[in-house]
């Protein structure tokens, strides 16, 4: 079980890593779509994929501690359900579309939702959205986190008109994550997305991503939440970009 020892894949590795743990902390969440895309620029696309899963579900574990008594369960119930059937989706619909257009699609989706934002913010007296479009949402979520780990800007577009407190909102999306990343296990591994090297190299990764975690739960506790959602809505606006460029427009 030899890890990947080439050079330049582990300074591409490095910061992917770090994305990956710091946005999994909730701050900068909009950040962590970048680790695929950039560890694309060293390896094929879906064992890019498949060298994050292993970092998303160790920074999920070492943040749901934090997270966990804290989420905002009346918007997770229904919410947990639907993401595992975009997880299915996802498992059923692989192969049928290339995972480079999803999420070129998604960048397309979350530019848009942030242009929409600016243009026309929403109305302080504004109803938050429905139930049903959360459902809708989370559906979304995990078909798009299963084909190219770009499952937050569907969630961001239910949670942010609700106005959450910057730790409830990092707790409801962290645990949510957690549970989408723990299920994807079995499907990738039944895809022959996984395998033995792969694992070996993001045990050699994963304490990058969990001092990226560590590095922003104690960002979190002291950043006010006009500046706690100004940098997540930055992190969705250069996701959304790199999400666009690599899907419609790199060679």
């Amino acid at each position: 079980m030899v890890p990947i020892t080439d050079l330049w894949f582990y300074a591409l590795a490095v910061p992917a890593a770090l994305l990956v743990g710091f946005s999994k902390s909730g701050v900068g969440a909009g950040f962590g779509a970048l680790a695929v895309p950039l560890l694309s620029l060293a390896v094929p696309v879906p064992q890019a994929a498949a060298l994050v899963l292993p970092l998303l579900v160790v920074s999920d574990i070492s943040g749901l501690r934090a997270f966990w008594r804290v989420c905002d369960w009346s918007l997770l119930r229904p919410m947990l359900p639907a993401a595992l059937a975009g997880i299915a989706l996802g498992w059923l619909s692989f192969g049928w579309l290339s995972p480079r257009h999803v999420a070129g699609l998604v960048g397309l989706v979350t530019l848009a939702f942030l242009a929409v934002r600016v243009l026309r913010p929403p109305k302080a007296d504004a109803p938050p959205p429905s139930t049903r479009f959360g459902v809708a949402m989370s559906v979304l979520s995990g078909w798009t986190s299963f084909l190219a780990h770009a499952g937050a800007p569907p969630v961001a577009f239910y949670l942010l008109p609700r106005k959450l407190a910057p730790l409830t909102f990092s707790a409801t999306t962290g645990v949510l994550f957690a549970v989408i990343n723990m299920s994807k296990w079995v499907p990738y591994a039944a895809l022959g997305l996984i395998d033995l090297r792969q694992l070996a190299t993001s045990a050699l990764l994963a304490p990058v991503a969990v001092a990226g975690v560590w590095v922003g739960l104690r960002l979190l506790d002291r950043l006010p939440a006009w500046l706690y959602y100004r940098i997540f809505v930055a992190g969705m606006a250069l996701t959304g970009t790199k999400l666009v460029w690599d899907g419609f427009l790199r060679a």
